[in-house]
């Protein structure tokens, strides 16, 4: 065992276990103000939910000895964690480090997915999701890209060896797709259409990026499973990526819309991480700035093929997680640098067309996987014990299935631009009837025409 390198995967998990509250915040702040909660206890669930079920059997379906042409790891070989003991190492750290390490992967990857169906989404619903997905979706697809095993491990990993740093398939690409198939399966929301549900919070937008990207370091370096010099170059290229994206987002706003936002600039920051997190160990700095610039103006380009196309992917998992890791992942094939630690060759440095094809293969393979299995999934549910929110709690907010508001809201306070431009006795009337009655406002506010 190595202390410095089990140091920083100790450090790294709890950076990554971070990501799931940041996205809490990001996806909340964009939601309409009554939704918030229930956005936020998605992710807070999804921590639950997946947290029990990796110990059960994930890590096991994940990482356990491979049962069949790397399709999957035997799910009763480590129940439990069974087996496995406090002083095993993997590479240079504990087995449990690496368990833990991992289990934030699964966690992040399922929360992501509740971005596409914000706002309409019965909580309790989500939560058997999540169970389900994640045992038939998420851990087989992990241990098809994260099970290294001499030829024995994932077909991603050990036969196709296609290039996967640290999750743009089994994570992004994987949620992406799933994020396309419950957004049918749901429906669009009540009255959608381009601009009706704006960020309600943009701060906590903001912030809960800011987590995103700090606990993002942990997610890429993190996963050289050292604290060495793959970590070195995956942090750095996370780093460029995520700048470049930024920009690459701002100037399609400028360009398309004339201006530049704050929920654009994150966006793009987001864009960026999703698409340097398989390519982080395969390309130069110079390598990902450019990858980074075309992942955030791509992706703001494809925010609008929601509208255009009439599926409500709520919070744009479609065009950031899927979009974005299909241009990391495919990307590798065109960019890969042999000087960086992946030691292979991209199409524009004269690699040929060998590694495009795997990357090709691996990103449409579980596109396809997810999407299919999710849309069966989400469908039972839907048929069964319902997934989408009755029309008056859509409307109300979704935050009424969990019975308590996001923000406590005086309603006793009548609001002065209200009262202003109301006749001295209808205003002493509002004063002396409203009562916590905002509808009595609204009335006399009517009546006096305003």
């Amino acid at each position: 065992m190595d202390t410095g390198d089990t140091a920083w995967i100790l450090a790294s998990t709890a950076l990554v276990m971070l990501m799931t509250p940041g996205l809490a915040l990001f996806y909340g702040g964009m939601v309409r103000a009554k939704s918030v909660i229930n956005m936020m206890m998605m992710s807070f669930g999804a921590l639950a939910v997946v947290g029990v079920l990796w110990v059960l059997i994930g890590y096991s379906m994940a990482f356990g000895t491979d049962i069949g042409y790397g399709l999957l790891g035997d799910p009763t070989e480590l129940f439990g964690l069974h087996g496995i003991h406090y002083e095993e190492l993997t590479g240079t750290i504990p087995t449990m480090v690496f368990v833990g390490f991992q289990a934030m992967f699964a966690v992040i990857t399922v929360a992501l997915v509740s971005g596409a169906i914000a706002d309409r989404a019965k909580f309790w619903s989500w939560m058997l999701f999540a169970a389900v997905w994640a045992t038939i979706v998420y851990f087989p697809v992990a241990h098809w890209v994260f099970a290294f095993a001499d030829g024995n491990g994932g077909w991603i990993a050990d036969r196709l060896q296609a290039i996967d740093f640290a999750g743009g398939t089994a994570v992004h690409i994987n949620a992406g797709a799933a994020g396309l198939a419950l957004a049918l399966v749901l429906g669009p929301r009540i009255g959608f259409a381009k601009g009706i549900n704006r960020a309600h919070n943009v701060p906590l937008v903001m912030l809960g990026a800011g987590l995103l990207w700090f606990g993002w370091f942990g997610f890429n370096a993190g996963s050289a499973l050292g604290a060495n010099g793959v970590a070195g170059i995956a942090l750095i290229n996370t780093v460029a990526a995520t700048a470049a994206a930024t920009l690459g987002w701002l100037a399609v706003e400028k360009f398309r819309d004339g201006k530049v936002t704050a929920v654009g600039a994150v966006s793009g920051v987001v864009a960026g991480l999703v698409a340097i997190t398989p390519a982080c160990a395969a390309l130069s700095p110079l390598g990902s700035l450019v990858l980074g610039a075309a992942a955030g103006a791509v992706c703001s380009s494809a925010v609008t093929l929601k509208f255009r196309l009439r599926f409500d992917d709520s919070l744009d998992v479609v065009a950031v997680h899927l979009i974005g890791g299909l241009i990391g992942t495919i990307g590798i094939g065109f960019l890969a640098d042999a000087d960086a630690p992946a030691g292979v060759t991209g199409l524009l440095s004269g690699g040929g067309f060998s590694l495009l094809g795997k990357q090709i293969i691996a990103a449409g393979t579980v596109l396809v996987f997810s999407f299919v299995m999710t849309y069966i999934i989400g469908m039972i549910i839907q048929k069964t014990v319902g997934f989408r929110a009755e029309a008056d709690h859509e409307l109300a907010g979704v935050d009424r299935y969990h019975h308590e508001p996001g923000y406590e809201l005086d309603d006793d306070v009548v609001p002065e631009e209200v009262l202003v431009r109301l006749s001295s006795t209808q205003t002493k009337k509002v004063k002396r009837t409203v009562g916590g009655a905002v509808s009595s406002v609204h009335t006399a506010a009517t009546g006096a025409g305003t």
